[in-house]
């Protein structure tokens, strides 16, 4: 099962740690975010990555070359700047993803789920998401499970973590663009294509100066 890595993001909210780097390089831990997290997908069986570039490309590409340091494979889906966001992101991949169902995770995560749990899962419908406790900082949430399904107007609301598994037919149908992935999503849900879990252990969606100094002090504690 091959995984994709959104990298191609700034991160506007990081000012001017982001100026000359993209988002991923960032380090905590003694360690850029997008080691960490290839090193996750590594130990989880995952050794098939493709890294989507945008915001200064070139140095993610010197930093990860083909992957052989880190024990992976690794192929890049340019978008150039602007990036094209996530679901536009996902839908230029495409022919580096294959047929079947795929992985996607940000770059920007730190969560202690067993990504191997989502090793050759093959979703019913057209995704599979796990969510988690909703943070300070989105405490409204995204969606709601019922039955292991997401559901728009369910109670109580998680936050989506950056996780999921994904069919190809959820973005074949798209013009090649930028385009978010909530409102594919949405529509997704309300067909009721979106299977998903909760997951209630550690994550941190990396967003802010402090909060990458959260994570790196986190780290550092336990003896990263």
């Amino acid at each position: 099962m091959r995984a994709m890595i959104l990298a191609a993001g700034r991160g506007a909210r990081m000012r001017e740690l982001t100026e000359d780097r993209p988002k991923p390089l960032l380090q905590a831990g003694g360690k850029p975010l997008i080691e960490w997290q290839i090193q996750r997908l590594a130990e989880a069986g995952f050794h098939d990555l493709v890294v989507n570039t945008g915001w200064h490309g070139k140095r993610l590409r010197e930093a990860l070359g083909n992957g052989e340091r880190l024990g992976v494979t690794v192929r890049y889906s340019d978008e150039g700047w602007p990036a094209l966001e996530t679901a536009g992101g996902i839908r230029r991949a495409l022919p580096l993803l294959g047929s079947d169902p795929f992985l996607v995770v940000n770059a920007d995560l730190w969560c202690d789920y067993d990504l191997a749990r989502l090793r050759g899962l093959d979703p019913e419908g057209h995704a599979h998401l796990v969510l988690v406790d909703n943070p300070p900082h989105h405490a409204s949430g995204d969606f709601g499970l019922i039955d292991g399904r997401l559901d728009r107007q369910a109670r109580p609301r998680f936050t989506y973590s950056g996780i999921g598994v994904f069919r190809p037919a959820m973005f074949e149908p798209l013009a090649d663009g930028e385009r978010p992935l909530r409102p594919v999503l949405e529509a997704a849900i309300e067909a009721g294509a979106v299977s998903g879990e909760h997951h209630g252990g550690r994550w941190m969606d990396i967003g802010s100066p402090d909060r990458l100094a959260a994570l790196d002090a986190a780290l550092r504690a336990d003896g990263a």
